[in-house]
């Protein structure tokens, strides 16, 4: 079932990506920069951005949210190993015939309180 956005409503999830991730990821996207696939000095590899910008889809798809577009404006290096925190805002709704247009931001921030991506979307939500 999923969540009706409305105007003010925040959502967030956690989540920690794993060095299996990152190298599956480098696998499926063909992104096999360096950073990315051997560790740094503690041991730990770079995520994709593209791959830490996939949190906030998970927010939209509780509410099945379909992107029309999406901006990101990445702030900060991601680690395997970090424990990342999405929250996202519902900025506006309007009812269509058919569907809800919505508008929402997101932020990204580390364990240490760091913002490391933040944008926002605009999308719809079939009725």
């Amino acid at each position: 079932m999923s969540v009706v956005p409305t105007v003010g409503a925040v959502v967030t999830w956690t989540r920690t990506f794993t060095e299996a991730e990152v190298r599956a990821f480098a696998e499926l996207s063909g992104d096999k920069g360096a950073h990315h696939i051997e560790t740094d000095e503690r041991g730990r590899l770079m995520v994709h951005g593209l791959l830490t910008a996939s949190l906030p889809t998970k927010l939209g798809g509780d509410m099945d949210y379909m992107a029309r577009e999406m901006h990101f404006t990445f702030l900060k290096a991601v680690w395997t190993g970090d424990e990342l925190s999405c929250e996202g805002r519902v900025d506006a709704v309007v009812a269509k015939p058919g569907r809800l247009k919505a508008r929402m931001s997101f932020r990204i921030i580390n364990q240490d309180g760091d913002a490391v991506l933040q944008g926002t979307t605009v999308g719809i939500v079939r009725r």
